[in-house]
């Protein structure tokens, strides 16, 4: 996940993503997650959903989204 900063916020949303999008998340998550000692995954999926999130709005420009007021209308 991105490294807070000053110009930064965590914010708590409920978000719309399709079952297989997260199915994916997981597989993946699964796929580089470290495992305890007894080699059982330690994953906690919710953060993980946070942090792809959080990574696609970063690289797909989300600030320069929400300057355009066109993405405002229904």
């Amino acid at each position: 996940m991105p490294t807070p900063s000053n110009d930064r916020l965590t914010i708590h949303v409920n978000v719309q993503i399709s079952a297989s999008a997260l199915q994916t998340i997981v597989a993946n998550a699964k796929k580089v997650a470290p495992r305890d000692g007894g080699g059982s995954l330690r994953i906690d999926t919710a953060d993980w959903v946070s942090q792809m999130i959080s990574k696609f709005l970063e690289q797909r420009d989300f600030e320069n989204f929400v300057k355009d007021g066109s993405n405002y209308m229904p």
